[in-house]
């Protein structure tokens, strides 16, 4: 906003400059509401880099000037009120998310200071407070893996050409998204070497070495690492060419326990949606077309975003024993035959962060659950006599112990630059969960006001708690858990009321034409599925394990169904 009105100054002020300057022409462009001249470099789209935007157009001006007429003109200075990073104030404005979501999503991560575009184009670096949300998923996903037993493990990120080649649907499958390294010290590599878009082929090359007898299987590994794919359509967080995540690669001498393992770890995935991120994810089995290159069957977790696109947040593979064939993985059973392993893979990535923030924030900015929220409680001190203050501040600092005690993520807010209304609505659009302010009267009564993130105004606030260790923890405890409930709760009644079940394909291209997801009978055939596509822009999400009651005929072929299967646009 400060920049439009000195955009806006700064051209009223030239009109008169430029009208008597014998011609000269200088073109505005209006790019995300701010004016520019051609050619003035613009970082990312959003802001100017280091020179003001006046001191930018008297250099415009003034170049154009000397190539058409010779001297410059005078453009007027306009003191800008933003000069330097080091006087910048951070500007909390985001765009609603009912007015725009797309550019919503971008502000708010910019603002919150989540993420940053990378120098490469389509990468992002994760800044502190978006890591912390991974390094939570991160540690509550390793313990579950530890406790079913699966051991952590690393694998090089370059991997041979010559392996992604050894299962003919893999490398059809990632091609395109490829990442190939051919020159190296210098001189050019006798093989290509791809930069890891996913492990299986690598990990077959190793698993054939290291598994002989059924008495090493069955093998369970994971590892937490870095894939790259070359997308063409990035997002921060949904779709980069890099991101982090987890890979689970498993061995086995049956089957029955390898897709005993692919639902077991789809339901962990499902557990850490539900209890922890508070996202009503639809559980179930992708479509033929829709499963992952190389996997007999693919299972996953769908989310529904806040505009209503479906999330892949969570894959699960059968792989059956196509990469064990294909790298010659076999071990040597009870009889001393040969036979080839059955394998699982399974992952999730930083694209669950994405998640989190399309499925619970607001038109304010981020709204977290509290138990993936990386600051739980923020207190803020309130203040306006400079004799109030340490008072003030020795009860913010003694509820900050109290809480830190108690293991709740907690975060004073003691700087004196900002005023109590902006520390508000910072610590809103972060995203914290509550927040707890301490005044003078609070201090001469020995209470606090309790403030919700996720009811907003005075009925979100809770007047006189008790400043006593037992009755604070009691209240900001029992606050916590309401709050995860609730995002729980509202998310979940979002879901319900968008997705609705149709009984014909002209009922599936209205719904899809509305934004919502569609639900009906199918037993389409892969081109059937692949017209749909084409034709609305939805794929199917997947065959959800828990099936509705249905006609058992096809909506769009008029076949026998067995099953229901759900379209949407995706992500």
């Amino acid at each position: 906003m400060a920049m439009a009105m000195e955009c806006g100054l700064l051209l009223r002020n030239m009109r008169a400059t430029i009208a008597v300057s014998r011609g000269c022409k200088l073109r505005f462009e209006s790019i995300g509401g701010e004016f520019r001249a051609p050619g003035l470099t613009r970082r990312n789209g959003v802001s100017f880099t280091s020179r003001s935007f006046a001191t930018q157009v008297r250099a415009a001006v003034a170049e154009t000037q000397e190539r058409e007429e010779g001297p410059a003109i005078q453009v007027p200075k306009v003191k800008a009120k933003v000069e330097t990073n080091k006087n910048k104030e951070k500007n909390l404005k985001v765009t609603p998310r009912s007015q725009d979501f797309s550019k919503w999503y971008l502000d708010v991560i910019d603002a919150a200071e989540l993420a940053d575009y990378g120098p490469v184009r389509g990468t992002m670096v994760i800044r502190p407070y978006g890591y912390a949300i991974w390094e939570f998923i991160q540690s509550w996903l390793d313990a579950r893996f530890k406790e079913t037993g699966h051991s952590n493990m690393y694998f090089p990120q370059l991997i041979p050409y010559s392996f992604i080649e050894k299962e003919a649907s893999h490398v059809e499958g990632f091609s395109p998204e490829l990442a190939l390294v051919t020159i190296g010290g210098g001189k050019e590599l006798e093989e290509r070497l791809v930069v890891r878009p996913t492990s299986e082929t690598i990990v077959n090359h190793m698993f054939a070495q290291w598994i002989q007898s059924y008495r090493d299987l069955p093998l369970l590994i994971n590892q937490w690492a870095n894939v790259h794919r070359w997308e063409m359509r990035t997002r921060p967080f949904v779709r980069t060419l890099e991101f982090l995540w987890q890979e689970g690669h498993t061995a086995h001498t049956s089957a029955e326990e390898a897709e005993e393992e692919a639902l077991r770890m789809i339901e962990v995935y499902r557990d850490f949606a539900y209890t922890q991120a508070a996202i009503p994810v639809v559980v179930g089995r992708k479509s033929r077309l829709e499963t992952f290159a190389g996997a007999a069957i693919t299972y996953t977790i769908e989310a529904m975003m806040g505009d209503r696109k479906a999330l892949q947040a969570g894959t699960s593979h059968n792989l059956g024993q196509n990469f064990a064939k294909a790298f010659n993985t076999q071990y040597s059973d009870e009889n001393n035959d040969l036979q080839y392993v059955w394998q699982t893979s399974w992952g999730m990535s930083t694209r669950m962060v994405g998640g989190i923030i399309m499925t619970h924030g607001d038109d304010t900015g981020l709204l977290f659950p509290p138990r993936v929220a990386p600051i739980q409680v923020v207190v803020v001190p309130i203040w306006k006599k400079e004799e109030q203050k340490a008072g003030v501040m020795a009860a913010a600092v003694k509820t900050e112990s109290i809480l830190k005690s108690a293991g709740v993520r907690v975060k004073l807010d003691a700087t004196d630059q900002k005023t109590p209304g902006w520390k508000y609505n910072f610590w809103e659009m972060k995203g914290v969960p509550i927040r707890i302010e301490i005044g003078p009267r609070d201090v001469a009564e020995n209470v606090v006001v309790v403030a919700r993130r996720d009811v907003p105004g005075k009925e979100g606030k809770q007047f006189g708690v008790s400043m006593e260790e037992g009755r604070l923890l009691e209240c900001i405890e029992t606050r916590l858990e309401e709050i995860q409930e609730s995002l729980l709760a509202r998310a979940t009644a979002f879901r319900d009321s968008n997705i609705v079940d149709v009984s014909s394909y002209e009922e599936l291209k209205e719904a899809i034409k509305e934004g919502m997801w569609a639900r009906g009978p199918w037993a389409g055939s892969d081109a059937d599925e692949a017209q749909v596509k084409e034709e609305t822009g939805a794929t199917i999400r997947c065959f959800p394990f828990d099936q509705p009651q249905h006609s058992n005929v096809c909506f769009f072929s008029g076949s026998r169904a067995s099953e229901v299967a759900i379209f949407a646009k995706s992500y």
